[in-house]
């Protein structure tokens, strides 16, 4: 049991993540969905990262690395999943490599207490650059496989999660907001008790508290501590039943990545191209690429805003996504099945 003594400069700067973390969540799920109790949850997801273990050689050395390297449940090293870095994967993997060599083999250490030590695991231990580009390139790479799909699902509720508890915060209290979060959370003022992965009796920071409502945690709420910064609480949520199942049948068409900007758009309207790559989780260039393609295809229409440029989706891109019962969860033919779509379509 965890047990934070929270101040009043705690207390009055208790607030919500603006997002989930790419990569945070990203080595949570791939933690988490190892376990088939808690798999069962969302099957969709867990027999997506199923099949990255049989799927192309880059999703099954991208697994093999992460589960190599990270232990199969428990504490997390800390560093791993940062306070910074919620823009993009890219963003969060910089944050990783940005961490101290120091606090890179401390709490690689303490997490491979009870793990067969291999040349890798060494060289991950010791902050290697090459090891931890070699980390990094399979967190992206797992992330594109499993999540990338799903990922404007998995955003949209962790907005709705917000906004339930914020309305509750607001009509009940910090008690009540506290009382509602998990089971394994406790408010026994001035403490807050977690039931998480490991033991000990701490103060406040003085910096705040920052909840993070994830269906992707684990089993238990997860807790980062780091003096000098706001204490970060990931709790446990419901998966949202459009992400518990196969909805993929568009990204197969149009390939994951674009699937999804497909989908922010279709969720946020017109966003720019700063904004896209940031909810997508990929990088300016990317973004830019991808808005491009589609724009060529006809699905995306884009107009400059002073320096920026916003994009928006046409009525050809909108009934896409809806599918031919204009249920935006329908299904759609395969990409042979759909060989009569206008010229330019990935």
């Amino acid at each position: 049991m965890l047990r934070l003594r929270l101040g009043s400069a705690d207390l009055c700067r208790v607030r919500f993540a603006d997002r989930l973390h790419p990569v945070g969540i990203a080595l949570l799920a791939g933690q988490w969905l190892r376990d088939p109790t808690v798999a069962a949850m969302a099957p969709t997801l867990a027999e997506r990262a199923s099949a990255a273990v049989e799927g192309t050689a880059a999703a099954q050395a991208a697994t093999a690395i992460l589960r190599h390297l990270l232990p199969d449940r428990g504490r997390l090293p800390d560093f791993v999943t940062p306070l910074s870095g919620l823009e993009s994967v890219e963003a969060g993997l910089e944050a990783i490599r940005a961490t101290p060599a120091r606090r890179v083999r401390d709490e690689v250490t303490m997490a491979y207490a009870d793990t067969t030590v291999s040349p890798l695991r060494r060289r991950f231990a010791a902050a290697d650059p090459e090891a931890l580009d070699l980390f990094g390139g399979a967190v992206r790479t797992w992330f594109d496989a499993v999540l990338a799909p799903h990922w404007a699902e998995l955003a949209s509720a962790y907005r709705q999660q917000v906004s339930a508890a914020s309305q509750r915060l607001a009509q009940h209290g910090l008690a009540s907001l506290f009382a509602g979060l998990h089971p394994g959370i406790r408010w026994r003022e001035p403490v807050l008790e977690v039931s998480t992965w490991w033991d000990a009796n701490l103060p406040g920071t003085g910096h705040g508290l920052i909840l993070l409502p994830s269906p992707l945690a684990g089993p238990r709420p997860r807790v980062l501590v780091e003096p000098g910064h706001p204490i970060l609480l990931v709790y446990p949520v419901v998966m949202p039943a459009r992400a518990a199942r196969d909805d993929d049948s568009l990204g197969r068409l149009l390939g994951v990545t674009r699937a999804l900007v497909l989908r922010r758009l279709d969720a946020e309207g017109g966003l720019t191209t700063t904004v896209l790559s940031r909810a997508v989780g990929i990088s300016l260039s990317s973004a830019s690429e991808h808005a491009r393609a589609l724009r060529t295809a006809g699905l995306v229409v884009s107009e400059r805003e002073g320096g920026a440029v916003r994009h928006h989706l046409t009525a050809l891109g909108a009934g896409l996504l809806r599918g031919p019962s204009g249920d935006p969860c329908a299904s759609w033919p395969t990409p042979g099945q759909a060989a009569g779509w206008p010229p330019g379509l990935p």
